[in-house]
């Protein structure tokens, strides 16, 4: 009896030991498959780490918004899905860096980490501290700043030497939006809301519109509107006294442009009943810019123009490397 659960013993440890190993391999041929080919570019490929590295803040970002789970995985798809285009594009960019035999030297990277060094006052162990919180090694960043460099040179030969502005674009640009250059005015608001919602009783929205209009006596007795807005308004901005920063008029709703266009700073609307319940407004500041001649507006002008032809011949010459491109999505 003693042999037979002897061996019994050992050949249930023995079986142990069998699974135990199974585990262990299965275990460490998982922890291998730790990335994969999300496109292939030509002769090159985007990894699933790659896009990763970049997604990763992005989806945090994304989650702190507070959508339904639903908006947050669409938003969440379209990110990633953003990303790996602009992977691709890098990829095709590299490749035609390539073919340009773009270089740069070591030197020339020294002279741009020595300029970024004196523009933010930088010792170098200060600049390694601030990478290493970026979650970068200073080699890691001299390859980075060896791509920019060699992207900005092909972009200046294949794109932006092409890019031609005259004095004749700017004038019709200035023409076309001379609204834009004869001078802005912004209001600076606050308000209160009481919320209203459709299902409600009359009863209940009664008792609303009285509420607001005891809030509005207090206001005309000469309490403050900021601290009534912190006690009593239903919105998210509450806790600011209502403060909902600048809007030029043309921003605003048509009832509320019309409540607020002639009154003066430190005045306040009558109640207003909108979509969202009895709101009051608040003129903080009026905020006015003088308008610009065309002389003082052309550099202006001009900038905007060239980034405009910028990102359309940009677009235009991505879609041609794709076009002539092997490009393969691997899901």
């Amino acid at each position: 009896m003693n042999g037979f659960f002897k061996f019994f013993l050992m050949a249930f440890i023995f079986m142990i030991l069998i699974s135990a190993s199974a585990a262990l391999c299965a275990e460490k041929e998982e922890s291998k498959v730790v990335d994969r080919i999300v496109a292939i570019v030509n002769d090159d490929i985007v990894t699933l780490s790659d896009v990763e590295e970049i997604f990763g803040p992005y989806a945090e970002k994304i989650r702190t918004y507070g959508h339904a789970s639903g908006r947050e995985k669409e938003m969440l798809f379209e990110a990633r899905k953003e990303i790996i285009e602009q992977l691709i594009d890098k990829r095709l960019t590299d490749q035609e860096i390539r073919k340009a035999g773009i270089t740069v030297s070591e030197q020339e990277i020294d002279g741009q980490v020595e300029r970024i060094k004196a523009k933010n006052f930088m010792t170098d162990e200060e600049l390694r501290e601030s990478l290493e919180r970026e979650g970068l090694t200073l080699e890691k960043y001299r390859q980075q700043m060896k791509k920019r460099i060699q992207r900005q040179r092909l972009l200046d030969y294949k794109v932006k030497s092409k890019l031609v502005i005259t004095r004749e674009d700017v004038k019709a640009y200035y023409e076309e939006h001379r609204n834009e250059y004869s001078g802005t005015v912004e209001y600076h608001l606050r308000n209160i809301i009481l919320k209203v919602f459709d299902f409600e009783s009359d009863e209940k929205k009664k008792e609303t519109s009285l509420r607001m209009e005891a809030l509005q006596e207090r206001i005309k007795k000469g309490e403050s509107f900021d601290a009534l807005a912190r006690l009593y308004s239903e919105s998210s901005l509450a806790d600011s006294g209502g403060d909902l920063g600048l809007f030029k008029l043309t921003e605003l709703s048509p009832q509320i442009r019309d409540a607020i266009k002639d009154l003066p700073v430190g005045s306040y609307t009558e109640i207003l009943s909108t979509d969202q319940g009895y709101q009051m407004f608040f003129i903080e500041k009026i905020v006015k810019t003088p308008g610009k001649t065309f002389e003082e507006a052309s550099s202006e002008i001009e900038e905007e123009l060239y980034n405009r032809q910028l990102n359309e011949a940009l677009k235009s010459w991505l879609d041609n490397l794709r076009k002539e491109a092997h490009i393969k999505m691997v899901f």
